[in-house]
């Protein structure tokens, strides 16, 4: 490895991956970031990328007077994303920023042929085909930093062929309102929501947590990831995440990849595989628990809704997607209630069904930008 590039560098993963790289020893090459100028400032300072870039013109004249005294160059805007993510000197392109923003950067990272540590589920949900088939052509490997995916991929080094495997089975916490009912949820402020029991995510994860609108978009992403249908994934309700995911094979047998909930260590093994090297982590104390539960989600339409385009193709993955991001922004804003995110998902699923099943990439932005703008 000859150097990291970090897209979302101040957000949670971008953070701790930042983290890892240091504890590692690993060169960062290039950061980008939002409008978090302070922020990214301290980053720069601390692990001296040569490149920088952010959201817009304003953050990026204020950062480059932040950081005057440094050879540090600042660049900004979707140009500048593109150009960190295949910035020279990486080996590998952690895409963390997100929402579909992050798919014209992903594939710049493979066009020049970094190794990506996927970060960015929208990338694959929205266009998981056509990524898959350009990172195949270009011999480019994305591997998943998701705790779920990276669980899966770690089961899968004991398999020896794909056919071997009967089913995959996602594991979900519930999220900040599990055994709520609906009555309860029809009155859920957004404060209450993005309290997770178990995680440190940002905002528009953590709601899709609690809806478990993220473990339909995970799904979504496993079946482009791992070469099957949505047929062969199940999801389940474990509400202690210590059992990241499982991989169910055709003779019975079970094999799951356990750990605190740290996500340290899936970031570092997308950095450092197929090696496995010492880590922060704090291992499993099997004493302090007792109790491991398991069960079916029920009642959360999110997950149903986003299972329904994984059946259905490109577009309706795509329209999803997008009506989850802008649902979750309006419920966030106070714009609409919690029980408002899956009425506007299932209107952009409806409004999916006159596209055809395989877009191209620009067909996927097209499409993307036409659901946000009806709802």
């Amino acid at each position: 490895m000859t150097g990291v590039s970090v897209l979302g560098s101040t957000g949670s993963i971008g953070a701790q991956t930042l983290d890892v790289c240091e504890r590692l020893g690993i060169k960062i090459t290039a950061l980008a970031a939002g409008k978090n100028t302070a922020l990214l400032e301290r980053q720069a300072r601390r692990y001296k990328p040569a490149l920088i870039s952010v959201a817009d013109e304003a953050a990026a004249s204020d950062l480059r007077v932040r950081l005057g005294d440094t050879p540090a160059r600042v660049v900004c805007g979707e140009h500048g994303l593109i150009e960190c993510a295949a910035a020279d000197g990486a080996s590998h392109t952690v895409t963390a920023v997100v929402g579909i923003k992050g798919l014209r950067p992903t594939l710049a990272a493979i066009d020049a042929g970094k190794t990506i540590a996927l970060a960015n589920k929208e990338t694959l949900v929205c266009a998981g085909r056509a990524v898959m088939e350009r990172a195949r052509e270009k011999g480019v490997s994305i591997l998943p930093v998701d705790s779920e995916h990276s669980a899966v991929f770690q089961c899968l080094q004991a398999v020896r062929d794909m056919r071997e495997v009967k089913k995959l089975w996602l594991t979900a916490s519930g999220g900040a309102l599990y055994g709520y009912t609906r009555e309860q949820l029809e009155s859920v402020t957004p404060e209450t929501a993005l309290k997770h029991p178990n995680w440190s995510m940002g905002a528009k994860v953590t709601i899709d947590s609690a809806t478990l609108f993220n473990k339909g978009l995970e799904c979504i992403e496993a079946c482009h990831l791992f070469g099957l249908t949505a047929d062969r994934l199940g999801v389940v309700i474990h509400r202690q995440s210590i059992v990241h995911s499982m991989v169910e094979l055709a003779d019975g047998a079970v094999l799951a990849q356990c750990g605190e909930p740290d996500m340290r260590l899936p970031i570092q093994y997308a950095l450092t595989f197929p090696e496995r090297l010492p880590s922060p982590v704090k291992p499993i104390d099997f004493t302090a628990h007792s109790a491991w539960t398991f069960e079916p989600p029920q009642g959360y339409e999110c997950l149903d809704l986003a299972l329904e385009a994984a059946r259905r193709g490109d577009a309706a993955c795509c329209a999803v997607n997008a009506a989850g991001e802008v649902a979750v922004e309006r419920f966030l804003s106070g714009k609409i209630g919690f029980m408002d995110i899956p009425r506007l998902i299932s209107r952009a699923l409806a409004a999916a069904e006159s596209y055809t099943e395989h877009l191209t990439v620009e067909e996927i932005l097209s499409l993307d930008k036409e659901i946000r703008t009806r709802l």
